[in-house]
C-alpha cells in the first residue's frame, strides 16, 4: 500500500521575558522528507482582535483544522485563552475525527504561553520558553541559552533562536515571522 505525501509545517517558538511575549515561526513547508514546497508560509497568526497569537506545527491540513477549532473556542469563551485551550483539548480527545489530527499549537496572550497537543496536554513552561515542531528542540535550546546569558528582549530571543534552528534543522528556514504581545 503506497503512502500519500504529507506536508509538514516545522518550527514555532514562544518566549516570555520582562512581561512581554513573542511567538516566532519559520516559513518552510516540506513534502515528505525530500522537497520544499513553500518558503514563505505564515504559521504564526494573531487571533481574537490581535490579543492572542497562535502558531502551529505538524501536518498542514491538520494544523489548519485545529487553528479553526481553537479560534472558534476563543470566540466562544470571549478570549479566555486557558478556557479555550481546555475546551479544545476536551473536544480533540473525544472526537474520533479530531483524534487523528497530527499537529500541535503554541498559543499565547499577555498572561499565558501554552503548548496544546492532541494527547490532552496543555503545557505551560516554567521558564517562559516553549517550542514545537521538527526544529523545536534546537530553537528551545538556543532560546534557553539566550534567556540566561543575554539582555535580548523576548522578540529578539525568539528571532535569534529561530535563526539558529534554521541553520541546523533541514525542515526549518530563515523566513521568520515574529508576533509580539505586550509591547
Amino acid at each position: 500500500m503506497a503512502e500519500h505525501a504529507q506536508f509538514e509545517a516545522t518550527t514555532i517558538i514562544g518566549v516570555t521575558k520582562d512581561g512581554k511575549t513573542a511567538v516566532a515561526g519559520d516559513g518552510q513547508v516540506t513534502m515528505g522528507n525530500t522537497m520544499i514546497m513553500k518558503n514563505g508560509a505564515r504559521k504564526v497568526r494573531r487571533l481574537y482582535n490581535g490579543k492572542v497569537v497562535a502558531g502551529f506545527a505538524g501536518a498542514v491540513a491538520d494544523a489548519f483544522t485545529l487553528f479553526d477549532k481553537f479560534e472558534g473556542k476563543l470566540n466562544e469563551y470571549r478570549g479566555n485563552l486557558m478556557r479555550a485551550s481546555v475546551e479544545l483539548v476536551k473536544e480533540w480527545r473525544t472526537d474520533k475525527i479530531l483524534q487523528k489530527l497530527e499537529a500541535m499549537l503554541l498559543v499565547a496572550n499577555e498572561e499565558n504561553l501554552l503548548i496544546i497537543s492532541g494527547s490532552g496536554e496543555i503545557i505551560e513552561p516554567d521558564d517562559g520558553v516553549v517550542a514545537i515542531g521538527s526544529g523545536g528542540p534546537y530553537a528551545l535550546a538556543a532560546a534557553k541559552a539566550l534567556m540566561r546569558h543575554s539582555e535580548l528582549s523576548a522578540a529578539e530571543i525568539a528571532e535569534e533562536a529561530m535563526k539558529i534552528a534554521s541553520g541546523i534543522c533541514v525542515f526549518t528556514n530563515d523566513h521568520i515571522i515574529v508576533e509580539r504581545i505586550g509591547e
